[in-house]
């Protein structure tokens, strides 16, 4: 029996994204396989693979020869979420853009993602559904095909998407508020609530209600409490870690094509995990067993 414990790494995971990781070469249909036969367990009871992992929860494998051959001892570059024949949905890590920066040579997330696709078999050209600054991380959207891409614009321009960011802003800001404040002309308006208060910084739940350029930064700065570690919006700079501390946690949408609901979360990064521990101390357990119910 394979046994793997949930640390603060895969907190809020759906079981299929950690069996991404854990099983990267293994196709879509054997982890189906591994879930209707009861072979995949937490703590304990079969379990559903879309099932929300949490803090010390027990994922069990029934080991076998070809779940050993799944196994390549290390997690793939890029932290798939979600996939499906119409997208893929990756964490994305901070400091990673999303497209290749003109004239400049340097890893970005659809080109990475359209080599695990040609290293998987498959062709074609991924374009994002949506996209996060390079310094912000979590979850982003990528289409596979012109076609899906259309049908997510459409969702997009119709439904939008239902966003909840964590990040941790300078100061001490009212424990609830909302932020209205035009950007570039328009209508913006965000709502948040801090879950922690640190000693010249705070752990804050954002809700952004509309969408534009930079907002949750910039309406940040706008009441004095930048996010830590955004220098262009006056948050300085984390020496230690590649990006800002603003992280696209969970995001929910109906599928276009499918009818379905979908809830995606996208686990913390460990350089997030580390500054938020300093921050923190013994609550950070606690606090993180908090997020899933937000």
């Amino acid at each position: 029996m394979f046994t793997y414990r949930i640390t603060e790494t895969d907190h809020c995971r759906r079981v299929e994204n950690l069996l991404y990781n854990l099983l990267p070469a293994a196709p879509h249909g054997y982890l189906k396989q591994l879930a209707k036969t009861g072979s995949l367990q937490v703590n304990g009871a079969p379990a559903a693979l879309d099932l929300l992992l949490r803090l010390d929860d027990t994922v069990t494998l029934k080991e076998s020869h070809r779940t050993r051959q799944f196994q390549t001892g290390a997690r793939p570059g890029l932290d798939i979420i979600y996939e499906d024949q119409w997208l893929m949905v990756f964490n994305k890590e901070p400091g990673l853009p999303m497209h290749r920066a003109a004239e400049v040579d340097e890893q970005n997330l659809v080109e990475l993602g359209m080599k695990l696709v040609a290293e998987r078999g498959g062709e074609g050209k991924l374009r994002p559904i949506n996209r996060l600054d390079r310094g912000t991380s979590g979850v982003v959207m990528l289409a596979k095909s012109s076609s899906s891409a259309a049908m997510f614009g459409q969702m997009l321009q119709e439904e939008g998407l239902d966003k909840l960011y964590l990040g941790v802003v300078k100061g001490k800001p009212m424990p609830t508020g909302s932020i209205s404040a035009a950007l570039e002309g328009k209508e913006a308006e965000t709502r948040f609530r801090v879950l922690f208060q640190g000693k010249g910084f705070a752990f804050v739940a954002i809700w952004p209600v509309t969408g534009r350029m930079h907002q949750i930064r910039q309406h940040f700065k706008i009441i004095g409490h930048p996010i830590q570690g955004d220098k262009r919006y006056g948050g300085g700079t984390l020496p230690d870690y590649p990006g800002h501390l603003l992280h696209s946690f969970r995001t929910t949408f109906i599928h276009p094509s499918t009818g379905t609901r979908l809830t995606l979360h996208a686990p913390l990064p460990a350089g997030f995990l580390a500054q938020l521990r300093l921050m923190a101390g013994d609550m950070l357990a606690p606090l993180l067993q908090e997020l899933p119910d937000l």
